[in-house]
């Protein structure tokens, strides 16, 4: 191998740049010239490619979002498309690419393995944790911490007003984010789409805070459970009792990632390079079992669910009562 690319696709995620940065001082420190790919499988299909060395990802390990930016690609969705964007490749003498994202990021890369033979390797970027094959992605822990920070101010206002507060996360097929902030945050309900909302019970439990003379109640929602909306007219409709609701939307995706962030995609981008080194593709690097990198195929990340996390509900449900 002499050079490879590097793109980021779907969803930004705190910590991205961290793995492009390990990423390209991976490969340079192997002597490999490295492209990054502008605006993820748009820039591949349209040719968007530029060189980067150690000197052009100095700097970027703090910053969320990503320097190569990311787009949605209809024509890449098509086998047309796909062609176009393995004839850039293929002029542009990348022998090996570095795919940083999610699940559908990984479904295009393996229909490019499958239709022209690309050595491919996944890197899990996306801020809901939902990817199988790994116990954490790149952004979750950030995005936990933003979230966090805002249930804690959240109930701070609470608490003043003797108030129900609504905080809506992100997650809308799953509800990691929810159930890791609100866990963290002391909330006393989260509602995530892996489990139908139970509005009578809700209810039932706003009435019995209530009258054991809580001065503030969290509920933390995930988009994908319902909108916070939903949630306070559900309460108000049931009990009489009126909600403040808070979106945090975007937010969740920016800002300076945590150390926990920055370090998995440091790690993750490293090993994503020395697998294609070794000549493997296929394959997503993820966190297993003793902290370890572990690869996975990324044909079977694709069959597979990553389910919630039960024992963590449970515990909500006792500690939260």
């Amino acid at each position: 191998m002499r050079r490879l690319g590097v793109l980021t696709s779907g969803g930004d995620a705190p910590g991205m740049n961290a793995a492009i940065r390990a990423v390209v001082r991976t490969a340079c420190s192997m002597k490999l010239e490295v492209l990054g790919i502008e605006r993820g499988y748009q820039g591949l299909v349209e040719g968007q490619f530029r060189p980067m060395d150690v000197r052009s990802v100095s700097s970027i390990n703090h910053l969320g979002g990503t320097v190569l930016r990311t787009a949605r690609c209809d024509a890449f969705l098509t086998e047309e498309g796909r062609a176009s964007a393995a004839a850039n490749l293929q002029r542009a003498e990348i022998d090996g690419l570095v795919v940083i994202g999610g699940d559908g990021t990984y479904r295009g890369a393996v229909a490019m393995i499958q239709e022209h033979g690309l050595a491919i390797i996944g890197v899990p970027g996306t801020i809901d944790n939902d990817i199988p094959g790994t116990f954490a992605t790149i952004g979750f822990d950030t995005a936990v911490n933003t979230a966090l920070d805002c249930i804690d101010r959240v109930r701070d206002t609470s608490e003043a007003h003797e108030k129900v507060a609504i905080v809506e996360v992100m997650g809308r097929r799953a509800g990691f984010i929810a159930l890791a902030s609100g866990l963290a945050g002391g909330a006393e309900a989260v509602l995530v789409p892996e489990r139908p909302v139970d509005w009578e019970a809700l209810a039932q439990s706003v009435c019995a805070w209530q009258a054991r003379g809580k001065k503030s109640c969290i509920i933390v929602v995930a988009e994908g459970a319902a909108s916070a909306e939903e949630v306070a007219a559900a309460i108000e409709t049931r009990t009489g009792v009126r909600s403040r609701v808070t979106i945090l939307g975007y937010i969740q995706r920016g800002g300076r990632p945590t150390a926990r962030d920055r370090i998995l995609a440091t790690r993750f981008g490293y090993h994503a390079v020395r697998l294609l080194q070794e000549g493997r593709s296929g394959l997503m690097v993820g966190l297993g079992n003793a902290d370890e990198i572990t690869p996975t195929p990324l044909s079977r990340i694709l069959e597979d669910k990553k389910g919630i996390d039960e024992e963590l509900l449970d515990v909500l449900g006792v500690t939260a009562s």
